[in-house]
């Protein structure tokens, strides 16, 4: 076997492409804003100057969440790529202004549960 002829990683897979090589060998995002739950969504206006050219790997990501909000868990799960990758592929596609991402509110920030059941009970007694 040469060194040009692709090796195969089992005959149903076909050829093995290293993680490292659809990120450019970064192991991190460049944004922090990625936790499981945030939830990913296409940009409908196209991005200022022109666009960057994108990998399948993005250009999949994007069809994804085009559909419709995505979560970065479910993005994923259904890119069948692994958390690592889509993070870094969403931070290229954030920093391209291809993607938004909402992030979810810390719990720390959410109203106290005693507040909300005194709303409740205001509301009840109207």
């Amino acid at each position: 076997m040469s060194d040009s002829t692709p090796r195969w990683y089992d005959d149903e897979a076909g050829p093995m492409v290293r993680l490292y090589a659809m990120t450019a060998g970064r192991a991190r995002p460049s944004s922090e804003a990625f936790a499981l739950m945030a939830v990913v969504q296409a940009e409908s206006r196209p991005a200022t100057g022109n666009p960057p050219a994108l990998s399948p790997e993005q250009r999949a990501i994007l069809a994804l969440c085009g559909e419709r909000p995505r979560p970065v868990a479910e993005i994923a799960s259904d890119s069948g790529l692994p958390l690592g990758v889509v993070r870094v592929l969403l931070s290229d596609l954030l920093a391209a202004e291809l993607i938004c991402v909402n992030r979810p509110v810390p719990p720390a920030q959410l109203p106290a549960t005693h507040l909300l059941k005194e709303v409740i009970d205001g509301l009840r007694a109207l």
